[in-house]
């Protein structure tokens, strides 16, 4: 009881959602639908198109087109083998981080596989509060302001709940920047994977028809991620399944068991399996395959099957001649047909709409159950599972991303398949944001602060895991080439100063003139620089870095960076070396202009890209 009278108007809302449920959106009277619900006479729709709408979706655009200074700041301490191998984890707001990934990683990502938020009412995201504000008054809200720009922090991840005016709109403000700037970083013959349940699969579905282009469209694969029933449903149904939206060209499909081919009458045409001859259609629709089967050398006739055979009578007659019909004892029996493995045109059959046989959601929490020792995670994704989705995409050297980590089941999943297929080894990239952990939860009891912290501990633990078996002598970790380690990046701000005409007055142009004489933030550390360069330069977090000296050669000496110092020598040094490209920092030419001149001209010469910072 609230000790208020009734409220009419809610009241009136409800009795009308219950004649015309059509005409309320997301709690509110779409007066468009209503009118032409009630037959307004002359009555004709706005803008009439099919299309996927939601209050704040240009605000999802504009979202997406504003540029980023953030960049990544390298963690060794909190990696393993950092400098050997090609494998990343990223600490950061999923958003940001994808910005700060096109430059480098554009177009060279084979396969996307994302578990968000299903947006049930009880998860959290992050997502905007008012669909009105300026993009100024957007950055502002969500943003860090200091004396050169902004920076997203962490700390707007709110709870979407059922109650909310734009309970959908919400959802799909957040998605929708994120997979269009996911888009750009596919390769052509790259895949999406996004698991999603019955909540907002039809927005989803929708929404990627737009992003990725309904051509485009694999399939919509059901998962039983319950084994048994649940009887705690009101409505008396047990939801036992979740979904996974597919988007690209093409997967892979089911290898071929050749194994069930066999040669039990040793024909001469090799092994065979047997293949059904059942028809398709009734008879009114497919008049010339419904007819008596009749074996002509026993005489037994088998009827025709209720929707007749695959093939007509010619064609029949041809398989009959060449001895491929396989006749039953019995005329109550089926005649099938032989299928010779040496006629097949390919490795693969089809991939089943009906994935993860056998593999449920308690796979996941005993699976990680059992890495930690307690209840670290609720409801991971079994990694068999995602395991499954990658090799549906992936091949040798291919990238797995995964921006919404959360336990870092794709991780996981990477590696297992890496022991089990060493000549098809994937690299991944998992992105999670450091959402802070309940107090009350046991993995904040046991230590851990965020969700993040928890992704880097399940990947050493399952480094750890594999590495005791292969020490132990385990046959079922035999590749010696698996990448048992992983580089740790965090979102952090640019080591840059960053210059913003638009507040520049004529009160502070001379200060801010001086302020960017030397373009680096105080305090900014050599490698945090290093990586910045390497980023914005195109170049990818796990090419390989050589310190020469006084600069780094990068991915076999194509960039040379020097941070440290320049002098004739060293620019005679690095234009032998023959890289492509050649960043440093202005400041290092310590107003020798001549020097800087004299750079510029030999660089140009030798035909090399050279910038200063």
């Amino acid at each position: 009881m609230t000790g208020s009278s009734i409220d009419i108007q809610l009241d009136q809302l409800e009795k009308l959602k219950q004649l015309f449920p059509e005409t309320i959106t997301e709690g509110k009277i779409d007066w468009e639908k209503l009118q032409a619900t009630l037959g307004k006479e002359n009555f004709v729709f706005q803008n009439e198109r099919y299309v996927l709408n939601w209050a704040g979706k240009a605000e999802a655009f504009k979202v997406l087109q504003q540029s980023t200074t953030a960049t990544l700041k390298p963690v060794p301490e909190e990696s393993i083998n950092f400098e050997t191998t090609e494998n990343v984890f990223i600490e950061g707001e999923n958003l940001e981080v994808l910005k700060v990934l096109q430059k480098a990683y554009y177009g060279k990502i084979k396969v996307i596989e994302i578990d968000p938020p299903y947006n049930t009412g009880n998860d959290s995201f992050i997502y905007p509060d008012s669909f009105k504000e300026s993009k100024e008054e957007y950055l502002k809200r969500i943003g860090e302001k200091d004396e050169e720009g902004y920076l997203m922090k962490e700390g707007f991840f709110r709870k979407n709940s059922r109650d909310s005016g734009h309970y959908h709109s919400n959802w799909l403000s957040m998605m929708f920047p994120r997979l269009f700037l996911a888009k750009n970083l596919l390769c052509d013959d790259g895949v999406i994977f996004v698991h999603i349940d019955d909540n907002e699969v039809y927005n989803l579905r929708l929404m990627m028809n737009e992003i990725f282009g309904e051509e485009n469209f694999i399939g919509q694969f059901i998962w039983k991620s319950r084994q048994n029933k649940d009887n705690r449903n009101i409505t008396g149904a047990s939801i036992d399944h979740e979904y996974v939206l597919c988007f690209g060209k093409k997967i892979r499909g089911t290898e071929r068991k050749e194994e069930q081919y066999k040669n039990p009458d040793n024909d001469k045409r090799g092994p065979w399996v047997s293949g059904n001859m059942v028809g398709l259609l009734p008879q009114e629709l497919r008049p010339n395959c419904h007819y008596d089967l009749v074996n002509p050398e026993t005489g037994i006739n088998y009827g025709k099957a209720k929707l007749g055979w695959r093939y007509d009578k010619n064609t029949m007659k041809k398989l009959i001649n060449e001895k491929r019909i396989i006749w039953p004892e019995s005329p109550e029996g089926r005649p099938r047909k032989k299928v010779f493995l040496n006629e097949m045109t390919g490795k693969y059959t089809g991939y089943s709409s009906i994935i993860g046989e056998n593999i449920f959601t308690r796979n996941g929490t005993a699976e990680i159950d059992d890495l930690f020792g307690f209840k670290a995670f609720d409801f991971p994704k079994p990694s068999d599972l995602i395991k499954e989705l990658i090799s549906q995409g992936a091949e040798e050297g291919d990238i797995v991303l995964d921006f919404f980590s959360g336990s870092a089941t794709t991780a996981h999943a990477a590696i297992k398949w890496n022991i089990q297929n060493p000549e098809e080894q994937v690299k991944f990239i998992l992105v999670q944001l450091p959402e802070s952990l309940l107090e009350n939860s046991e993995a904040f009891k046991k230590g851990y602060k965020t969700i993040a912290d928890i992704s880097k501990e399940r990947i050493k633990l399952v480094i750890k895991s594999v590495e005791s078996k292969i020490k132990s002598g385990s046959n079922l970790f035999d590749n010696d080439n698996v990448d048992l380690g992983f580089k740790v990046f965090k979102l952090s701000s640019s080591n840059f100063k960053i210059w913003r005409g638009s507040e520049i007055t004529e009160d502070n142009l001379e200060k801010q003139l001086e302020i960017f004489t030397d373009p680096v933030r105080e305090g900014s550390e050599k490698e945090n620089m290093l990586y910045e360069l390497i980023l914005k330069a195109g170049y990818l977090l796990t090419d390989k870095v050589e310190a020469k000296g006084s600069y780094y050669s990068i991915n076999e000496g194509e960039l040379v960076i020097a941070l440290e110092e320049v002098n004739q020598q060293l620019i005679e040094a690095i234009i032998s070396a023959k890289p492509k490209k050649v960043i440093t920092l202005d400041r290092l030419f310590a107003d020798n202009d001549q020097l800087k001149t004299n750079a510029v001209l030999q660089m140009k010469d030798a035909g090399i890209d050279f910038k200063t910072i």
